[in-house]
Formats: structure tokens, C-alpha cells, sequence
């Protein structure tokens, strides 16, 4: 039977795609119509595993999934990096010149500013999810002509891609994370851990916890702040680290010394 995984959004939108890339290509999808549904559905066995948005080499973190990893007892067990292409969706037989409005996410639509630009007469329609909006112009419940979504989205929905390449720079990745209620298998390979370190408001002890990682050879891919509910100024530190081998044991032992606390989200194949 398929995997159970859970997306924010609808079948044909990124997260699916980056769901048939980690999970595997057939799955069975739960579609979330939030980022806080996606994780309950997880937490409560709804689906066995979630794919969430992490970052964007243009839009930046996603900084509401990295408060929602804090929040949930969930394990990083896998990550991805998908090239986002973005395509002008329509109905079969549309050209170009009858479209007036474009519907699509607004983190999309502010990826395809040029086209916008150099499209003055046509209008960008926020709408809830990209794959959503290829559906709902398809089913004619949307207030728009077109959609800006995935290719998958459109051979999924019977659409046709006007255009493609939409997006405003080439290098468009989306770097997406699974989660799950249990954690991966030790990894053989090169691997990644997500860690989150509360490190208090002590002066030099963020230099300190770098200097850790830094001593043994440990690569930091990633590093993150966000503030600490109910203690102002205070911040967790979420963090990346690649190793070749030797593990971060010994660096989370030392870290512990001078940490307010230390909880590892996940050991998983670095990509």
C-alpha cells in the first residue's frame, strides 16, 4: 500500500513533486490546507510521513516550519532540493493575449515579477496553493484566466502550459525536509543532523557553540534564529551539520557544557 504523505496544498503543487522525489513514486497524498494541519496529520498518524518547505534560494527560510519543528515531537528523516520551474497555466486553447488574471500562491507570484512587469495589463490573483489554482481555473470556480504552478500540476488537471520559465532567476530551489514520527536509519553514508540549541543570552557562547563544530571538522550548512516564546531576547539556534563519518556525539557532549539545551531533530543521507 502507498505511504501516506502529507503536503501542504493540493496533488501537482512542489511539496508533491518533492514528495515522489523522497517517498517514492507512487504515494498516496494528504493534502493540508495549512502547515499546522500538515504536522497534527503526522503527530496523530493521519499519514506516515510529511514533505515541508524549509527554504528558498530566493524567498529565503520558511520561518513559520521551522517554529512548527520546535512545537512537534517529529523526526527529520529525509531532505530534498527541487528546482522550481514555474509555468503560465490555462485551459486547452488559451493564448497569451486573453489572459487578464493570474492566480497563483503569493510566494509564487513574487518569484514572477518580471513576467508581470513586462505584462502590465495582466493581473496576479493570491490565491491559497499553486496546484489549487490550476484546479480551481479548470474548474471555472477561480477569479482568473491562468494559474502559475508546476508542469506536473498542469498534466495533472488537463491544462495547457502557456509559457515557461517564469520565475525571475534560474537558480530557484526549494529545499524540503520529511518528517516523521520516527527517526531515520543510521545512515552509512555522508550525512546531515538538524539540531536546536538554546544557547541563553550569555555574551560569547554563540562563538563558543560554532567553535565546537568548527574543531572537529563539522560543516555547518545552516543556521537559523528564532526568538524564544515567553523569554525575550533569548533565541533558539536551529542548525545544520554535515560529517563525513566521524558523527557529532562528541560535539553534542561538549555543547551540552554551556547550552541551555540541546534537542536533536534528525540524523539523515546529506544530500
Amino acid at each position: 500500500m502507498p505511504e501516506a504523505v502529507a503536503i501542504q496544498g493540493e496533488a501537482g503543487s512542489f511539496s508533491h513533486a518533492a514528495a515522489l522525489e523522497t517517498r517514492g513514486p507512487v504515494v498516496r497524498l494528504v493534502p493540508c490546507a495549512t502547515f499546522v494541519e500538515l504536522f497534527r496529520a503526522v503527530e496523530t498518524g493521519a499519514a506516515a510521513s510529511g514533505v515541508v518547505p524549509i527554504e528558498n534560494t530566493l524567498a529565503g527560510s520558511v520561518h513559520e516550519n521551522y517554529d512548527l519543528l520546535s512545537a512537534h515531537a517529529l523526526h527529520v528523516v529525509a531532505e530534498t532540493e527541487l528546482r522550481i520551474r514555474h509555468c503560465l497555466i490555462a485551459p486547452p486553447r488559451t493564448t497569451l493575449p486573453q489572459i487578464r488574471r493570474v492566480a497563483s500562491h503569493p510566494v509564487a507570484l513574487a518569484q514572477c515579477r518580471d513576467f508581470f512587469l513586462t505584462h502590465p495589463d495582466v493581473v496576479a490573483v493570491p490565491a491559497y496553493d499553486t496546484a489549487g489554482s490550476v484546479r480551481d481555473v479548470m474548474a471555472g470556480t477561480a477569479a482568473a484566466d491562468a494559474a502559475i504552478a508546476s508542469k506536473l500540476a498542469a498534466e495533472l488537471y488537463g491544462a495547457d502550459v502557456i509559457a515557461e520559465g517564469l520565475e525571475d532567476h534560474a537558480e530557484n530551489y526549494t529545499r524540503f525536509l520529511v518528517v516523521s514520527r520516527e527517526p531515520a536509519p543510521r545512515a552509512a553514508e555522508s550525512h546531515k543532523s538538524s539540531l536546536i540549541l538554546s544557547l541563553g543570552n550569555t555574551p560569547g557562547t554563540l562563538y563558543r557553540a560554532l567553535g565546537v563544530f568548527a574543531a572537529r571538522g563539522l560543516n555547518l550548512t545552516k543556521i537559523e534564529s528564532r526568538p524564544l516564546p515567553g523569554r525575550p531576547w533569548e533565541y533558539l539556534f536551529y542548525v545544520d551539520v554535515v560529517d563525513s563519518g566521524q558523527g557529532i556525539g562528541a560535539a553534542l557532549e561538549e555543547l551540552r557544557a554551556f547550552t541551555s539545551s540541546i534537542r536533536l531533530l534528525g540524523t539523515y543521507p546529506a544530500r
